[in-house]
């Protein structure tokens, strides 16, 4: 797995805000790779009159809202992260990129996200026929995408976040709705969590996605669960991340990832790295150890995840 990015990303001009171009820039040596138009894949998730309305918003510089705005050049940013999205999910690749995405609505920017770079990969895989398994590790439960997927069964869509913070939702018993009923699998990790909790999150996920069995696995990465992010309350550590990206090289053929969160410059390309290293069978890089949760905070954890289990009985993947 290889880092596809372009300068084009930086032309989303965010100043001060926590979504701002250095998240990009602590990969000043990164080398780039072209990025087709971006704009013939938005509308395989996207209605046409939105992507009018993102136009016109971006056209003049303004916020969508207080969290999400935007300058003349995001336009150009956002389609082109979309493109990123769909070549990093024909070449098993890692789309390095912003705006994030997994915020966005069909219809509504939200979070930081104007279009929703997962989602429309995904889409642009089921298309050909495949079965899409989306593992979303950002700290924050990625409400656009499972809104967009709610009701499909050819799409798993499965989050490990902490609860409670924004968006708010993704609790246990979400677990999808029509013939998506059991194809949503939400880990809602409280406050504090560490390493060992997500963990024992991450192997219900792996569970249900191993009976799924999927043909492509795209990951919503974000590392905002970074025990040092200033959005998040989780103590993840940047070994949680090599773990993460050695269990999905381990049992999975097809992956491809898409940058979501991460608000600490400082440690942020430690934590994508690392997953790397992971997916790519490489030795993990730096110091930091596993991190533990308290008796309280486990104890939290396994009644939420008693809660998961019991919502999801009688249905197809746990």
């Amino acid at each position: 797995m290889e880092l596809i990015t372009n300068k084009i990303f930086l032309e989303h001009d965010t100043g001060n805000h926590p979504e701002n171009k250095s998240r990009l820039l602590c990969y000043p040596a990164i080398q780039e790779k072209p990025i087709p138009n971006g704009e013939q894949y938005l509308e395989l998730i996207h209605p046409r009159e939105y992507l009018q309305f993102v136009k016109d918003v971006c056209g003049r510089g303004q916020s969508f809202d207080q969290d999400t705005v935007t300058s003349p050049g995001t336009w150009a940013a956002a389609t082109a992260a979309a493109a990123a999205a769909v070549m990093a999910s024909e070449s098993n690749d890692f789309a390095l990129v912003r705006p994030p995405g997994h915020h966005a609505y069909r219809m509504r920017p939200s979070g930081f996200c104007i279009f929703n770079n997962i989602a429309i990969a995904t889409e642009y895989q089921r298309r050909q026929g495949k079965k899409v398994f989306i593992l979303d590790f950002d700290g924050h439960w990625g409400d656009g995408t499972a809104d967009i997927f709610l009701e499909d069964n050819d799409v798993l869509y499965t989050s490990l976040h902490q609860f409670p913070a924004f968006p708010g939702g993704g609790w246990a018993e979400e677990i999808g709705s029509g013939k998506g009923k059991g194809y949503s699998v939400n880990v809602p990790l409280p406050v504090a969590s560490g390493d060992d909790v997500f963990f024992k999150g991450l192997d219900v996920i792996l569970q249900a996605a191993r009976a799924f069995d999927p043909d492509v696995v795209a990951v919503s990465a974000g590392f905002d669960a970074h025990q040092a992010d200033p959005l998040l309350e989780l103590n993840l550590s940047t070994k949680a991340y090599y773990r993460v990206g050695e269990l999905l090289r381990n049992n999975f053929p097809n992956v491809f990832a898409v940058l979501e969160g991460g608000y600490n410059v400082k440690v942020l390309s430690s934590c994508i790295d690392n997953f790397l290293a992971g997916i790519n069978g490489r030795s993990a890089i730096g110091g930091e150890q596993p991190t533990h949760s308290t008796a309280l905070v486990q104890e939290e954890f396994e009644r939420r995840i008693s809660r998961l289990l019991s919502a999801h009985k009688g249905f197809k993947l746990l």
